[in-house]
């Protein structure tokens, strides 16, 4: 289609110029000419409908395009693991996903469009300039567009640089709306809105300057451009004027070529246009590129997808977060029968979340083995292991949904008895039908709306709504009172049958009726057993034991 419109483009001043030879010569009547203008009419309807038709086929793919880059985008986020994420920003992260992804958006659309119109149009002008009309004209019409490329050199390099600080500061400014929203409650609380608007503003003043930069640069193509075409133009009607005043040339030639030279006007403007577009769109490519071949944290080269059975067994298990860091584990072994309930307590930094995040393959062991079953844990498809976990955070995460649909994320199938009957389970059923919409209620950003034990209590009917095999409470009722922990723990001993159950806490008294309770220190194993058993060996969990319990009855008085 776009190499029919270049034909009839540059056959229109062709036709135009035979038109004004003839009507200078009187060779023309009135139907010849009507004919004409009908045929130069017809012409240029089909070049509107066939410039649609190509602007159609091609806008669609560069709009596929920005939907398979933030697709992309979106899972290989979905798949790395908390490394990753602590090395990046949110709010870069999602700036990669609006403005970096439209720019590439733009330069494969808007830019392909215009480069390829306007090269096509400018081969074939200049092909009819040069063999159809005169070549001498063509050759001294072209004499200032070597110069209109140096200076596209220069103002192309500046654009880049422009759109990339551009684009930098862009993330910037959305990172810190991101983190003042995130943490409006703290600034408040500490009285920070003047310093952080204050800050905002400096952001702002940044991103616009750059902007306003890259767009003074993009500015300066349209001035190169017509300097250019004005200077081509007086050189043609120049030189034109000459060989027509000595009848070198007839009117209708130097018709021709006039209006050639015209049509020469799009494709220069196209080309600073469309560099600038490339610009903005390398720029963003030069920031997006990387995130997308960046190798993912945990590599999922398992390919076991039936349901995982059997007791979790941990072998001789060494990790460290960084090559630098002191060992988050050393040599731990445990197992967790299918069925079982294990207790895991320990100072703060003993490595007890750490351990749950081996489990659920957010990060690798160094040394030694985790196997669920038969089968090591990378044996298994990563999201067929997560599918058969249910794990709940001592931060857990809530939508911006109702509370009946928080709870029912992991089963969106879940009718609402089942629903009803998980809130129960989880001493939260109360609290829901005391909110003013009951089960639908929104529970706001991030739960925002709701307390911090209710949180987690909605994010434990979560877990037990969902039935997997292997429940993973992460100090997950530190948020509650000791008389809900209790009630929440009874309603457990008739849920878990047949579940295994690993229950983080630093409060003794969630895994005192434990099957086995393991203490960790430094990364050790320094005492395994039961509650009776533990007590009984007057170490760290019996001199634990006896403070929380004078610390709950002094609490009671």
């Amino acid at each position: 289609m776009l190499l029919s419109v270049g034909i009839l483009t540059v056959l229109i001043p062709r036709r135009v110029g035979h038109l004004v030879d003839q009507l200078v010569q009187g060779q023309l009547d009135q139907s010849v000419i009507l004919q004409e203008l009908g045929i130069l009419l017809l012409m240029g309807i089909v070049i509107y409908f066939l410039r649609v038709g190509w602007r159609m086929q091609l806008f669609v793919a560069s709009y596929q395009l920005g939907v398979h880059l933030r697709t992309e985008l979106y899972k290989r986020l979905c798949l790395q693991g908390p490394d990753f994420f602590q090395q990046q920003r949110t709010g870069d992260l999602m700036a990669l996903g609006t403005n970096d992804a439209d720019a590439i958006e733009l330069a494969a659309g808007e830019a392909m469009l215009a480069g390829f119109d306007g090269t096509m149009t400018l081969l074939m002008v200049l092909g009819m300039m040069l063999l159809g009309v005169d070549w001498r004209l063509t050759l001294i019409a072209l004499l200032p567009f070597p110069f209109m490329a140096i200076a596209f050199k220069k103002i192309t390099q500046e654009v880049h640089d422009a759109s990339h600080q551009a684009l930098t500061c862009f993330s910037q400014l959305n990172d810190q709306v991101q983190e003042s929203i995130a943490g409006v409650r703290t600034v408040r609380a500490l009285g920070l809105e003047a310093r952080n608007a204050t800050h905002f503003a400096a952001l702002a003043e940044q991103a616009a300057d750059a902007s306003l930069r890259a767009q003074r640069w993009e500015a300066a193509y349209e001035p190169a451009v017509g300097l250019a075409l004005t200077s081509a133009g007086f050189l043609t009607l120049s030189l034109g004027g000459y060989l027509v005043w000595h009848a070198q040339m007839s009117i209708g030639s130097l018709t021709s070529f006039t209006m050639y030279l015209g049509q020469l006007i799009w494709p220069m403007f196209a080309a600073g246009w469309v560099l600038s577009i490339i610009e903005r769109g390398r720029a963003a490519w030069k920031r997006l590129g990387p995130i997308l071949s960046l190798p993912l944290t945990i590599e999922d080269k398992g390919t076991i997808t039936a349901a995982p059975q059997g007791r979790v067994e941990f072998d001789g298990v060494h990790f460290a977060y960084s090559e630098q860091a002191k060992a988050a584990l050393q040599g731990v072994s445990l197992s967790l029968q299918q069925g079982q309930t294990v207790g895991l307590v320990g100072p703060t930094g003993a490595g007890k979340s750490t351990l749950i995040r081996l489990l659920l393959r957010q990060y690798t062991a160094a040394q030694g083995s985790i196997r669920w079953g038969q089968h090591q844990l990378d044996k298994y498809k990563l999201d067929n292991l997560r599918g058969h976990i249910s794990w709940v955070a001592q931060e857990p995460f809530l939508f911006s949904a109702s509370v009946s649909a928080n709870i029912a994320l992991g089963k969106p199938d879940a009718t609402q008895a089942d629903i009803e009957q998980a809130a129960q389970l989880a001493s939260v059923h109360e609290d829901i039908l005391r909110f003013p919409q009951g089960y639908d209620t929104p529970v706001g950003e991030r739960g925002v709306t709701l307390s911090g034990g209710q949180r987690q209590r909605v994010a434990i009917a979560r877990a037990l709504l969902t039935n997997s095999p292997l429940l993973l409470l992460d100090d997950a009722l530190s948020a509650v009172d000791t008389g809900t922990q209790t009630s929440i723990l009874q309603h457990l001993r008739g849920a878990r049958v047949g579940r295994s159950v690993l229950i983080v806490s630093h409060r003794l008294s969630a895994v005192a009726d434990a099957d086995h309770i393991v203490v960790l220190r430094d990364g050790k194993i320094i005492e395994q057993g039961s509650h009776a058993e533990l007590v009984e060996q007057n170490g760290w969990y019996a001199s634990q034991w006896r403070y929380q319990q004078l610390e709950e009855s002094l609490d009671e008085l």
